[in-house]
């Protein structure tokens, strides 16, 4: 037997800090659910902890998109630097971003981003940019 839970506001035990459902679906609480840390001394919104973006990618040979979200694909720029388009655009340029591979003795940065899209760039410890098996993109932000 299925059970349906039918509610107006969802509250901690103490009474406060909820969100008030006029729909009770994931997309409405969304910006403005909450929760209580670990510790229980602070509390965060749920939407603004999350990752906006973030795709692994195959950034050699055929480059392709192994697994992401809000992805729409990614472009080869050049040897090591490479483009991840976004599905939904960030609302400004001032999101934070983090780029990563699995390979040693390369350093990663980020370089020109726009609301839809950022590239990354991969190089070797003497500077020479050169593609990586897998690297790893992920935005924090704001989307528009």
């Amino acid at each position: 037997m299925t059970s349906q839970l039918n509610v107006d506001t969802i509250v901690d035990k103490a009474g406060s800090g909820g969100a008030t459902l006029s729909k009770p679906t994931i997309t409405e609480m969304s910006n403005t659910s909450t929760y209580v840390s670990d510790g229980g001394s602070a509390t965060q919104n749920t939407a603004q902890s999350l990752a906006k973006s973030w795709s692994a990618v195959n950034g050699s040979g055929t480059i392709a998109v192994l697994d992401s979200f809000n992805t729409a694909s990614i472009s080869d720029i050049g040897d090591g630097v490479h483009q991840v388009n976004y599905t939904s655009a960030m609302s400004n340029v001032n999101y934070a971003a983090a780029v990563s591979h699995q390979e040693s003795q390369r350093n990663n940065a980020y370089g020109s981003h726009a609301t839809d899209s950022i590239r990354s760039f991969s190089r070797s410890d003497s500077g020479t940019y050169s593609d990586v098996a897998h690297k790893s993109v992920i935005i924090h932000g704001d989307l528009a």
